[in-house]
């Protein structure tokens, strides 16, 4: 008796499928084994049905012999839970002030429940997924952020105190590549540690970029709530070389939130990473379309 399952689908649809799997090949291949940084938030991180695509893709990558690993953000449960504990959030040129008693809840969400949700979710998937933050392994050596805010009356520039919110002084890598030795995934929470000890709560973007520097990774995928960088007439733009970038910043097409996720990308791409892409997470299978389709779905920035 035969083992082979039935398939009650129309041949139209089979050789749909067949086609669709003979076009992701070549891509299969060209990342087989590569590293590639997935820095996830948004829309995407609060809606179940596109977690539960997310976290399949991740593990689609891993069985497909792709090494990813997910940096992960949290901002909007951070606020929820700073309001539930009655803890008010100030904010300095849009940027939050980070003091001793909200960076223990911003660890707390971010290294705890964010994160774990993450882990669940891939493992329900069938992956094995490792939660980790920035202080495991010394992996993300954290300083503080400084930022000067120009008095618009004096004109005289002014040192904007951020508590502690930090930035990636060194990335150590050693942790990451034991992981990926394994057929564990690993997710990432953005809290740093500094020199001297002391907890840091990091842009996960930043995070993200940092790590794929360090990893030398082929991709790295920017989750984002649009669909790329896009053009002044709202068309998405595909590629773009990192002078162009730069270009769109400079002449105003790059805009508000997307430029320190642009400049972030640059960074990563100037670093060594071969390529980075800004793309929509609120797109089912998102990740997956961008690295085994031709055209993908997101916006290319490289050298």
């Amino acid at each position: 008796m035969s083992d082979k399952k039935k398939h009650n689908s129309a041949p139209g649809a089979q050789n749909e499928k067949a086609l669709i799997l003979s076009q992701a090949l070549p891509f299969m291949q060209q990342y087989d084994r590569q590293t590639v940084v997935v820095k996830y938030g948004g829309h995407a991180m609060g809606d179940a049905s596109l977690a539960a695509d997310f976290a399949r893709d991740i593990v689609q990558l891993k069985q497909s012999g792709v090494n990813p690993i997910v940096v992960h953000g949290g901002g909007p449960q951070i606020g929820a839970m700073l309001d539930k504990l009655n803890i008010k959030s100030n904010f300095a040129d849009g940027l939050r002030i980070t003091d001793a008693q909200t960076v223990d809840v911003v660890e707390m969400v971010l290294c705890g429940s964010i994160n774990k949700q993450i882990v669940t979710a891939i493992n329900q998937a069938g992956g094995r997924a490792a939660g980790l933050c920035g202080k495991d392994g010394s992996l993300v050596i954290a300083a503080k952020l400084k930022r000067t805010k120009r008095d618009p009356e004096s004109h005289i520039e002014q040192v904007l105190d951020l508590g502690f919110v930090g930035e990636p002084a060194k990335i150590n890598p050693e942790i990451l590549n034991t992981i990926l030795e394994s057929d564990l995934i690993p997710v990432i929470a953005p809290i740093g540690v500094s020199e001297e000890g002391e907890t840091y709560n990091i842009n996960a973007d930043t995070v993200a970029g940092a790590i794929a520097a360090a990893m030398q990774a082929k991709r790295l995928l920017m989750l984002t709530d649009v669909s790329g960088v896009l053009s002044d007439d709202g068309k998405i733009i595909e590629e773009l070389s990192v002078a162009q970038a730069r270009d769109l910043i400079a002449d105003g097409t790059i805009s508000g939130g997307m430029i320190p996720k642009v400049e972030t990308s640059i960074e990563a791409a100037e670093q060594g990473v071969e390529g980075v892409v800004i793309l929509d997470g609120r797109v089912p299978h998102a990740v997956l379309l961008e690295l085994f389709t031709e055209d993908g779905v997101g916006t290319l920035i490289a050298q």
